[in-house]
């Protein structure tokens, strides 16, 4: 089936989102951009993530909800949203983070103008309680493969790609860090991911979440090394200390 011109289906992997999935959701709903569809899969929630989407789903017919029958991690969830996916455009966000109004409306545009496939962009932090406002986080002008493998600079929150003329993907089934092992395999395809500087979303930083243990990650990150790049040993040392000196920096 032909992807469905200028329609940018939505990805949102989803577990045990309740407090926050309606907010991310209405940010969604409130883009200039109305030609979408917005694609949740509740990763076996034991919360009332379902629930709340599928009454949200009654009142916009634009929204799709499906639960897994078993807790399978956010790869398995994304897979299963973007074979479903039917628009031109994919574009990924998170169950607790938000778009900006104009996000899919400037990044079409940006990507019609320019001819360019595979998009990002800015976007701020922000923490509850009362949305307190925090960095701002902007990509190069153009990342490649190489870039990313350093340090992803790349908000998952932000990208958005052109199916028409690159095609679907599968996400590698790894527990964390799928995310840039997907944006590693498509940039085997398209040399650039392209960066709008505009901050267009917003990312919630909170306890508990799965990227928030920055230790833990480290293993994580030596899998997507060696078992998704098959990287050597040595670049994969070299990467992981590269890495872990970024995030020490950025911390500061």
């Amino acid at each position: 089936m032909n992807p469905e011109p200028g329609l940018v289906s939505v990805i949102m992997p989803a577990y045990n989102s309740e407090p926050f999935i309606a907010q991310a959701v209405r940010s969604v709903q409130a883009q200039t951009y109305s030609k979408w569809e917005l694609i949740v899969v509740d990763d076996c929630s034991t919360d009332a993530t379902a629930e709340v989407v599928h009454e949200l789903s009654r009142e916009d017919s634009r929204i799709c909800c499906i639960r897994l029958p078993r807790n399978s991690g956010a790869a398995v969830a994304r897979n299963r949203a973007m074979k479903r996916a039917r628009g031109q455009y994919m574009a990924f966000l998170d169950s607790d983070d938000l778009w900006h109004p104009e996000k899919l409306e400037k990044q079409v545009r940006f990507m019609r103008t320019k001819s360019v496939a595979f998009t990002c962009t800015a976007y701020q932090q922000f923490t509850d309680p009362g949305m307190r406002r925090g960095k701002v986080m902007r990509s190069p002008r153009r990342i490649s493969y190489r870039r990313l493998l350093l340090d992803c600079p790349v908000g998952n929150s932000t990208v958005m790609y052109d199916v028409s003329r690159m095609g679907k993907f599968e996400v590698p089934d790894i527990r964390k860090r799928n995310d840039d092992a997907l944006w590693l395999r498509m940039l085997r395809q398209e040399p650039y991911i392209w960066s709008i500087p505009e901050v267009l979303a917003a990312y919630r930083v909170r306890a508990g979440s799965i990227s928030s243990n920055k230790l833990d990650l480290v293993t994580y990150h030596w899998t997507l090394y060696r078992q998704i790049e098959h990287l050597s040993i040595a670049r994969s040392v070299f990467h992981l200390i590269v890495w872990g000196v970024i995030k020490v920096f950025r911390l500061k």
